[in-house]
């Protein structure tokens, strides 16, 4: 929004386009009652081809002022954009906005904004709990345990367990890695971070120190991935950079799969040398065959970091606060900056 001076309240004629899944899953009757009076919406009108032949969505389209939109939602292009002329602004109940916001769309001078700092707290919180789990050696120790059933001698298996004064490295300060970085403020922790966008100011008020990413990826005890997908951050973690892991080190990646090697990063763990917690891989599904299901220094987990279950109810409320603000006249919470887009997932 171009001023942050309240109007008078309207209900902005809105139209949801998303998956009936997605709808289904973040849309409880408690969030589609908050939404109806915020907006004047359709909640049964529900928009997953905007080229569809269907005189009531061709309606309510033209006169849409607002999107509502979610996982499914199909590309906002020319010819999606030319059914709806009084269209200003997208509000997005999920995270990235690459998948259906289209040049046209700021062209247009249509406001967008998006959930993504609201999905970013469970990858957070998963993060954490893998950074918390990997220093103390629970993938080890519980193999140990299991495969002998007796008293385990910890000092003896695993010398250095535990996260007192253990150094901890983020690639990338996304709103995940930001939040990684607060979320691990209370513990004894030494926390580097690396992203060319950073720089030593902003590094110290999340109370982490810049590091090149080579030093970072060198002298951490566990590595955890938090950058765009981007041409320029594929397979970011290759031979060389996993080779500069400590013996013992553990890789975390909550971020895409393209971003690791995956047959660099196979050999490396198959050698036992370093572990790994991968709620991400290349491709998304491994082959049936991968020895990354099977390798016990490896927690494979299906992408269940970002916002599931109940979590995805967080997602709508984020939504219809920032289409409340809207309403008001007021600047989005969480507004999409275009010139800063691409350095984003």
């Amino acid at each position: 929004m171009s001023s942050s001076r309240p109007r008078t309240r309207t209900r902005p004629r809105t139209v949801l386009a998303m998956s009936g899944e997605t709808r289904d899953a973040i849309l409880l009757p408690a969030a589609l009652e908050r939404l109806a009076r915020v907006a004047d919406v359709q909640p049964a009108l529900l928009v997953t081809d905007f080229g569809a032949d269907d005189p009531a969505q061709r309606a309510a389209l033209r006169d849409t002022e607002a999107l509502f939109t979610g996982w499914g939602c199909p590309p906002l292009d020319a010819a999606a954009l030319s059914a709806m002329p009084r269209l200003r602004t997208v509000v997005h109940a999920a995270g990235s906005v690459k998948h259906h916001i289209t040049q046209e769309v700021w062209d247009r001078g249509i406001t967008v904004s998006t959930a993504a700092t609201a999905n970013a707290l469970p990858v957070a919180e998963y993060t954490v709990a893998a950074i918390l789990f990997a220093n103390k050696h629970v993938l080890g120790s519980a193999r140990v345990y299991r495969e002998t059933r007796t008293r385990v001698n910890l000092l003896a298996e695993f010398p250095g367990i535990g996260n007192y004064h253990r150094t901890v490295g983020l690639v990338g300060a996304s709103r995940i890695g930001r939040r990684v970085a607060e979320l691990l403020r209370p513990f004894d922790l030494r926390v580097l971070v690396h992203d060319p966008y950073l720089d030593e100011e902003r590094a110290q008020a999340l109370g982490a120190e810049l590091t090149p990413l080579d030093a970072l990826v060198a002298q951490s005890d566990v590595v955890s991935i938090h950058a765009p997908e981007l041409p320029q951050t594929r397979h970011l973690f290759d031979a060389r950079r996993l080779a500069l892991m400590r013996d013992g080190a553990t890789l975390v990646n909550t971020a895409r799969g393209s971003l690791v090697d995956t047959d660099a990063l196979v050999e490396e763990l198959v050698s036992g040398r370093i572990d790994a917690v991968l709620d991400h891989t290349e491709p998304e599904v491994l082959p049936a065959d991968s020895p990354l299901y099977d390798l016990p220094n490896v927690l494979l987990t299906p992408h269940i970091a970002g916002s599931q279950g109940g979590e995805l109810h967080r997602l709508a409320d984020a939504a219809v606060d920032e289409l409340e603000r809207y309403a008001h006249g007021l600047p989005f919470a969480h507004a999409v900056d275009p010139r800063t887009l691409h350095q984003q997932a």
